[in-house]
């Protein structure tokens, strides 16, 4: 057995993840609510640049060891991060 043998299928686990989160949100609607109010919160204040917020919802995914976590904010973190975190050129 190689080392690619057990890898899982990041994307398909997450586009299974993100169609039943409407259950979650049935199951769990405070939980749900709670979740959007966080990143609602902290996008209104304007203080995070969304690419850092997505890193540290990456960071905090892989902390707590969350495979949809993890594959959710990859995705999401590698679409906002396509292009330089600063806009002006780094002065010496």
């Amino acid at each position: 057995m190689n080392n690619h043998d057990h890898m899982q299928d990041w994307n398909g686990y997450r586009d299974v993840l993100m169609s039943r989160v409407g259950e979650f949100a049935k199951l769990s609607p405070d939980s749900m609510k709670g979740l959007m109010m966080v990143e609602q919160g902290v996008t209104k204040s304007g203080l995070l640049d969304p690419k850092v917020m997505e890193l540290i919802a990456l960071a905090v995914a892989v902390t707590t060891r969350c495979d949809g976590c993890i594959s959710v904010h990859a995705q999401k973190a590698i679409s906002l991060c396509r292009f330089p975190l600063r806009s002006d050129p780094v002065r010496a």
